[in-house]
C-alpha cells in the first residue's frame, strides 16, 4: 500500500509492504492438494459431524453415478445396499466419533442400482481447537479386484480338481477294464440273438459310456491348451442331454430332434460339451420354478443371407445347434448384455455371469456365431451356427463291420493288477497270439533280461509298484533296443510321448481298452 504526502517544500511517499510469500506457498499447495484430490482414482467425500455430504470428488461421480450436485446436502445412506446390518454402521460412527480411524469394505449401490464393492478409510479433522468439525471417507472400488480373485480361487479348485481326478482315473478306469472286456469276451462266446448276448451287450455298452465320462472329467479338469480336431456334435450333444438328464428333474421334458448324418466341424469335444452343459443349464434354470420343457436340436443348413439373420457370418454350410426352453424369457432391455463377462441375472448361488461369454468365445473361436432370440413369458432359444467341413476327414471305423486283425507273435504282459493281467491274456491268446504274462514289473524284467529276444513286443501297464511301465520300457530297452513296447494306462498326461518313444515305446493304449482298439495297435506295432 502506498500513499503521498508533503513534508516542508519536499514531497514523499509512503509505502507499507507485506511479505506473502508464505501465503503463495500456501495458496500453491492449496491448489496442488485439490488438483490432487480431484485427479485421484480413489473417491474422495468430505462430511460434516452428522454425516450430510459436503464434497465429492470426480472419482466419486465416475463409481457411483450420482453427479456432484446430487450427492451434496445428502447421506452416505444415498448409496446404501442393504448388505450391512444395522450393527455394522452403528460401530462404524462409534468409531469414528470416538476420534479414531475406521477401516474396511462396503457394499453399496450406484445411481443405476448395480452393487459394486469399496475398500474404505474413514477418518475424523479435528480444527486448531482438537474439535472434530468434519470427517474424510477415502474409499477405492475394489469390485474387479474381487473378481479377479474369485477367478483366481476357481482356478485353483480347477487344479484341485484336475489333480484328484488325474490320480482316481487310473484306479476307475482299471475297474472299468474287466467289465468291458470280460462282456466283449462273453458276447463272444454266447450266441447271437440270445437272451445272454443281449444282457453281455447292455454290460458293455454301459462299460463304454463310463469310459467316456471320465475322458470327459479329465479333458474339463486339464489345465492344458484346448486341441481343435475334426468332431461329431451329434455324440456330444446326445452325451450331455444324458447327463442333464440324470440331474433335471423327470417333470421337466427335455425334447430332441438331433440330425444323425450331420457332417463333422473342427472344434475342441471338451468345449463343445461345456457350449452344451451351459445352455441347457440356463435353459433349466428358466423353467425350473414354474415348470416346462427344454429342447435341443441339430441340424445342417446352407445359409446364403445370414444379414438378414442377425448373425455375423458369410453364406455357407452350417451345423445350427438348437437349445431352446418354455421359461420366462429375456427382457429386450438386457438381451444385448447376456454375454456380458459378470453380467446375469439369476440369484446368489445360481451362477457367476461367465457362462454365456464363455459360451460367445468359444463359438467365436470355432468361427461360429450365435443367434437369441426370446419373448418374455414365452421362452428362449439359442441358435449356434458352426461351420462345416467341406469333407469328412476321418471316417470312423466300425470295429463291429471290420475284421479285428490276429497274429501269432510272442508277446510279453506286464499287469499289478491280476483281473485285468487275466483278462488281457485271454483276449491276446484269441487272437492268437503267444503270451508270458507277469503281474509283477521286476519279475518281467528278470523274464526278459534271461532272453531278450525271446518276445516280439511288450504290453505293459503304467501305473505299477516298484517300477513303472516307462521305467521297465527303460530297463527293456538297454537290453534290446529293438524291442517295441506299448503302454497301457488310465492317464495319458502321466506320460510324455516324446520322451518314451526313445527308448522304444511305439503306442500308448487308455484304459480301458477295448479288443478292437488293442488289437489295431499291436498290429500297427508289429508291422510298422
Amino acid at each position: 500500500m502506498a500513499s503521498a504526502f508533503v513534508v516542508g517544500n519536499s514531497k514523499a511517499i509512503h509505502v507499507i509492504l507485506h511479505d506473502v510469500s508464505k501465503r503463495k506457498e500456501k495458496e500453491e499447495e492449496h491448489l496442488r492438494l485439490m488438483a490432487a484430490i480431484e485427479q485421484a482414482d480413489e473417491m474422495i467425500v468430505i462430511t460434516d459431524t452428522d454425516g450430510a455430504i459436503l464434497y465429492v470428488n470426480p472419482a466419486f461421480e465416475r463409481i457411483t453415478g450420482y453427479a456432484k450436485d446430487k450427492a451434496l446436502g445428502q447421506y452416505p445412506r444415498l448409496l446404501k445396499s442393504g448388505e450391512h446390518d444395522l450393527a455394522f454402521y452403528e460401530r462404524l460412527w462409534a468409531t469414528i466419533k470416538n476420534g479414531d480411524t475406521w477401516r474396511g469394505r462396503f457394499t453399496n449401490r450406484r445411481e443405476d442400482g448395480t452393487f459394486y464393492s469399496e475398500e474404505a478409510t474413514i477418518s475424523p479433522v479435528r480444527n486448531a481447537a482438537g474439535q472434530i468439525v468434519n470427517f474424510v471417507a477415502v474409499k477405492r472400488d475394489i469390485s474387479e479386484e474381487l473378481q479377479l480373485a474369485k477367478r483366481l480361487d476357481q482356478a485353483q479348485r480347477m487344479e484341485s480338481i484336475g489333480t484328484l481326478s488325474s490320480g482316481i482315473a487310473h484306479d476307475f478306469n482299471n475297474l472299468l477294464f474287466p467289465i468291458i472286456g470280460l462282456s466283449e469276451l462273453l458276447m463272444e462266446d454266447l450266441p447271437e440273438g440270445s437272451d445272454e448276448h443281449e444282457n453281455a451287450e447292455q454290460i458293455y455298452q454301459a462299460g463304454k459310456r463310463a469310459s467316456d465320462l471320465v475322458k470327459q472329467i479329465l479333458s474339463f479338469s486339464r489345465q492344458a491348451a484346448q486341441e481343435k480336431m475334426p468332431i461329431r456334435i451329434q455324440s456330444v450333444l446326445k452325451e450331455v442331454v444324458k447327463l442333464s438328464r440324470s440331474t433335471i428333474p423327470a417333470n421337466i421334458s427335455i425334447r430332441q430332434n438331433i440330425q444323425t448324418d450331420c457332417p463333422m466341424v473342427m472344434m475342441d469335444a471338451s468345449q463343445l460339451h461345456q457350449v452344451a452343459m451351459n445352455l441347457i443349464t440356463n435353459a433349466y434354470h428358466a423353467v425350473e420354478n414354474n415348470g416346462g420343457s427344454l429342447f435341443v436340436g441339430l441340424k445342417k443348413e446352407n445359409l446364403k443371407e445370414t444379414n438378414q439373420m442377425g448373425i455375423a457370418l458369410l453364406p455357407g454350410k452350417y451345423a445350427v445347434v438348437t437349445i431352446s426352453d418354455t421359461g420366462h424369457g429375456i427382457p429386450e432391455s438386457i438381451k444385448d448384455k447376456i454375454f456380458d463377462p459378470y453380467f446375469t441375472t439369476k440369484p446368489q448361488g445360481k451362477g457367476t455371469g461367465l457362462g454365456l461369454s464363455v459360451v460367445y468365445g468359444i463359438v467365436k473361436a470355432a468361427g461360429g456365431d450365435i443367434r437369441v432370440q426370446s419373448e418374455v413369458g414365452k421362452g428362449t432359444q439359442f441358435d449356434l451356427f458352426l461351420p462345416l467341413l467341406e469333407s469328412d476327414p476321418e471316417k470312423r471305423v466300425d470295429a463291429n463291420e471290420t475284421k479285428i486283425p490276429t497274429g501269432n507273435e510272442r508277446i510279453l504282459l506286464v499287469d499289478d493288477e491280476a483281473a485285468i493281467m487275466r483278462l488281457e491274456q485271454q483276449t491276446l491268446e484269441r487272437l492268437g497270439y503267444h503270451v508270458t504274462a507277469r503281474s509283477s514289473s521286476l519279475e518281467a524284467l528278470e523274464v526278459f533280461r534271461r532272453n531278450p529276444h525271446a518276445f516280439d513286443l511288450v504290453l505293459t501297464d503304467m501305473a505299477m509298484p516298484n517300477m513303472t511301465g516307462e521305467q521297465l520300457a527303460k530297463s527293456l530297452n538297454a537290453f534290446n533296443p529293438n524291442i517295441p513296447i506299448i503302454i497301457c494306462t488310465g492317464f495319458s498326461d502321466r506320460i510324455n510321448p516324446q520322451r518314451v518313444s526313445a527308448f522304444g515305446v511305439k503306442g500308448i493304449l487308455l484304459k480301458p481298452v477295448i479288443k478292437f482298439e488293442m488289437a489295431i495297435m499291436i498290429r500297427k506295432t508289429l508291422d510298422g
